[in-house]
């Protein structure tokens, strides 16, 4: 952000009911706020909707607002304007990206996905708006496995971006995945020593992981699944005491349904906060609002591509 956007988020900060505000241009625009569970707690307490990436991609699809905030990252806000071409779709911070989606860039994607014309393409939704153009699928870590298990065990299958989500893929379903070498920056940080330390210290605990960590964390894990399905867990375990191996964002929802139990995150690897997202933290409440009040950033998208990338994302809508 410029150095007079940085003065006007301090202005906003100091003089305004933030909350009350938002609520106020929810009226005044017709708008929905879709907040991912790892945004930071005071954003999710006031989106409309919270969910994971299909959950949002499901609500984005369905919504009857005029203008969808997406408090996430960009491949998210993007993948709402591919559903809502006639919507106006804004996102707090245009700087909110993904490693995933950064580590795929669709050139080299492209000539990849050349050696292999046999294939077909399931892309994680975790990317770009042209990579979701060159998939035949997209999927989320939701949807992954039954996707996947209802392709044609003849069918050979390219698997993209993140080959750890793609090793338990395979692990999970018996198929023989080509996969392309990405990785997610937080959940590759989880240090296994850290964890097992920790669960050393909290014998009762019952680990929980999301599938895009390491192979050394997942083995650790007593339940895998999406951020939804971790959520959906807690709630329903007996059980009083969960270390928490995913961007800790999602630990305000669990505490909010959950206030009798403990909740602790996994240790990164170092003594830095490595399992936060530093793409999803950059969006705050002042850049929501401020966004909001602008109607700006804005994400568009070329007409063409964004109909090469609604093909897979309904497939998978279809499919789930």
């Amino acid at each position: 952000m410029n150095v007079g956007g940085l003065i006007e988020e301090a202005q906003v900060s100091a003089l305004l009911d933030l909350e009350e505000e938002i609520e106020r241009l929810k009226k005044d625009l017709h708008a929905v706020v879709l907040a991912h569970y790892y945004q930071d707690s005071d954003i999710q307490d006031v989106a409309d909707v919270i969910g994971d990436s299909l959950q949002l991609a499901q609500q984005a699809a369905q919504t009857n607002a005029e203008v969808i905030v997406f408090a996430g990252v960009h491949f998210m806000a993007e993948t709402a304007k591919i559903l809502n071409p006639s919507k106006q779709v804004l996102l707090p911070d245009l700087q909110a990206g993904c490693s995933l989606a950064e580590g795929c860039p669709p050139d080299l994607f492209g000539r990849f996905k050349q050696k292999y014309p046999d294939h077909i393409v399931i892309s994680y939704i975790n990317c770009s708006a042209e990579i979701k153009a060159m998939s035949d699928i997209i999927c989320t870590s939701s949807n992954a496995e039954k996707i996947i298990n209802r392709i044609p065990k003849e069918q050979p299958i390219l698997f993209a971006p993140d080959q750890n989500l793609g090793r338990y893929l395979i692990k999970k379903t018996g198929r023989d995945l080509t996969l392309w070498p990405g990785t997610c920056v937080v959940h590759e940080m989880f240090s296994e020593k850290k964890l097992v330390q920790l669960m050393v210290r909290h014998p009762h605990a019952k680990v929980l992981a999301h599938p895009e960590c390491e192979a050394g964390v997942l083995q650790h894990a007593d339940y895998i699944g999406s951020t939804s399905a971790l959520l959906s867990y807690v709630k329903q375990s007996k059980d009083t005491e969960f270390i928490i191996a995913t961007e800790p964002g999602i630990i305000h929802q669990m505490e909010k349904a959950c206030s009798d139990k403990t909740f602790i995150p996994a240790p990164p690897d170092g003594d830095c906060a490595c399992n936060q997202c530093p793409y999803m933290r950059l969006n705050t409440m002042e850049k929501l609002y401020l966004c909001m009040k602008h109607r700006a950033p804005e994400i568009t998208l070329d007409e063409e591509l964004r109909l090469l990338a609604l093909r897979p994302i309904r497939r998978m809508l279809a499919m789930s």
